[in-house]
């Protein structure tokens, strides 16, 4: 079921929306060549107090998990396509990492959830033009949500500027609704037939979140139970923002 959010539940997580991107930021300019993996999830935690917000994905068991998600943000590097664990078994970036960070907040009540893809140092040409790919996928889904059109109308808006590219979308992932929970409905695939799928109306919240592989679309799960990856082993690049259907259109709620 889909829940509609009122005019003051969009302000709240409009304010949350602004709180999470500027920790995002914060994280980012720490994903330099040398960063570990655990050391980002303890500043993270840090943050999240400091600015009196909950870090959803701690502890967190989605539908088919048979523990606890551990960390408070994913950190997904190269073939690690989402939900990377960052402080089980830490890393050490290294130039040209191609980092996913992916986090959720709580404010006040209110889940918002958005992700960047960082290029640890210098990157090729291949990962720049694969992160590019992924920011105007993003955007070309967002310009699609909008009243009257169907969650199919953004995957296929998603999909049309992916596949010029020469990347694929795994098909299993994809934006789903948030607000009271991490994961509401609708699910939001990033492939699509226009007209498909559910209304998208006012006052509906939701992740747009695509994420395109440099290789094949198929994916498969580590032994640790939560990090998806890539089948061929080819990096991949994921960008979400959380949205609010207002007046007819998307805004974005975590910027």
């Amino acid at each position: 079921m889909v829940i509609l959010k009122s005019p003051q539940q969009i302000e709240t997580m409009r304010e949350g929306g602004h709180i999470l991107a500027t920790i995002l930021g914060q994280v980012k300019e720490k994903a330099v060549v040398g960063a570990s993996t655990k050391e980002l999830d303890d500043y993270v935690r840090q943050l999240c107090k400091e600015y009196k917000v909950i870090p959803v994905f701690l502890n967190y068991t989605p539908y088919g998990a048979d523990r606890p998600y551990p960390a408070a943000i994913c950190i997904s590097i190269n073939d690690e396509i989402v939900h990377g664990i960052p402080n089980e078994s830490p890393r050490l970036l290294k130039n040209g990492d191609v980092v996913s960070l992916d986090m959720g907040v709580k404010y006040k009540g209110l889940i918002v959830d958005s992700a960047i893809t960082v290029i640890v140092g210098e990157g090729d040409v291949k990962a720049k033009k694969l992160l590019k790919a992924t920011q105007e996928a993003l955007a070309a889904g967002i310009d699609a949500a909008i009243v009257g059109n169907k969650t199919g109308d953004i995957g296929h808006a998603i999909e049309t500027v992916v596949k010029p590219y020469g990347f694929s979308l795994p098909e299993e992932l994809g934006g789903h609704g948030v607000g009271e929970s991490v994961h509401e409905d609708p699910f939001i695939p990033n492939f699509g037939k226009p007209h498909q799928g559910a209304l998208i109306r006012e006052g509906m919240v939701f992740a747009i979140e695509p994420m395109v592989n440099e290789g094949v679309k198929r994916i498969v799960l580590d032994r640790d139970g939560y990090t998806y990856k890539t089948a061929d082993g080819k990096r991949s690049a994921h960008f979400e923002h959380t949205v609010a259907i207002i007046d007819g259109k998307a805004e974005i709620l975590t910027i």
